[in-house]
């Protein structure tokens, strides 16, 4: 599989990574068999995946816990592994944001003590002494705004402690960006970019490709949207998940599902899924780095990977741009 150098970090990606939030379960996602999910992260490393993302607040450490017992059968130096800090519920330090995570009461923490004591526990259930990419997950919000020269001071002393290897910052404003790169070596940020969503367009990666700064997007296929796999008729299950998203409303899966029909001569051409095709799109796109796909078992990952061997001819991604721009104003 290709891959690209993350920032001036030195560590270099696949193209596509094995996002583990799902294998979290909960409310979100629903049970989750652990030998499944470890067997999904083994199975990604075969096709070609080096890069595992998690965080503590999926599943409120177990989606951590199933990635440090998969770690177990992979050499650690095989892959790359990113975890996350800024979602707080051991106390009441941060601002409140509420319980719409797993019913429990979280906190938006991204001070000094709260980061050092995230690392220490991630690095436990990680089965690990270090973390590749240690991300922001979210940014400080009123009433208790940790200025980013914090936050930032603290990473550049993890990195320095050799505890994590390169720092990212995801979820974030233009402005955060400009503020994180003030305070250190910002090598990468975490955003969900599209063919459905490119908002990041005007203002994050123009940033990002003159700090030479990588960009991982998730959520490529936009909820399973951008597979083929749904139409107008398909039925959603209340209070799925997919009922929040607007792109769902039916009026937008008309346009979607027409513009994806489009596309069968481009699935013959390069002998791949739609789902492929999407994510090699979005890999083609200036200042984008990789993707993170979602999966729960070994077929799913099989099929992402290979969306990371497919290079799309120029002309083919001038198409795809031009549908996406005629069917998604």
């Amino acid at each position: 599989m290709q891959q690209r150098e993350i920032g001036k970090s030195g560590i270099k990606a696949s193209v596509v990574g094995l996002g583990t939030f799902a294998m979290g379960g909960g409310k979100w996602w629903g049970e989750q068999s652990v030998d499944d999910a470890i067997e999904t992260i083994i199975k990604s490393v075969d096709e070609g995946i080096n890069i595992l993302d998690t965080a503590p607040i999926y599943g409120l450490g177990q989606s951590e816990q199933i990635v440090g017992l998969a770690l177990k059968h992979i050499p650690r130096d095989k892959i790359i592994v990113s975890t996350k800090c800024g979602h707080w519920w051991s106390d009441a330090r941060g601002s409140y944001v509420g319980t719409q995570f797993y019913d429990t009461p979280m906190w938006r923490a991204v001070d000094r003590s709260t980061i050092r004591k995230e690392l220490e526990r991630s690095l436990i259930r990680l089965n690990t002494d270090y973390i590749d990419i240690y991300y922001v997950h979210a940014q400080a919000r009123e009433p208790v705004l940790t200025p980013i020269e914090e936050t930032m001071s603290c990473l550049m002393e993890l990195k320095k402690e050799g505890k994590i290897r390169a720092i990212g910052a995801s979820n974030t404003k233009l402005y955060h960006l400009e503020e994180y790169v003030k305070y250190g070596q910002l090598d990468i940020i975490q955003e969900k970019y599209t063919m459905l969503n490119r908002n990041i367009e005007e203002t994050h990666v123009p940033f990002c490709i003159k700090n030479n700064i990588s960009i991982q997007t998730y959520s490529p296929l936009e909820n399973g949207l951008l597979t083929g796999r749904f139409s107008k008729d398909t039925p959603l299950k209340e209070g799925e998940f997919r009922t929040k998203n607007p792109l769902f409303a039916q009026e937008k899966i008309v346009k979607i599902c027409e513009m994806l029909d489009n596309w069968k001569d481009l699935c013959h051409k390069y002998n791949c899924p739609l789902s492929n095709l999407a994510i090699a799109w979005t890999n083609a796109q200036p200042g984008i780095t990789n993707v993170l796909c979602g999966a729960r078992n070994p077929k799913y990952v099989k099929e992402n990977a290979a969306g990371g061997n497919i290079v799309l001819e120029e002309e083919d991604i001038k198409r795809l741009n031009k549908d996406v721009e005629k069917y998604t104003v």
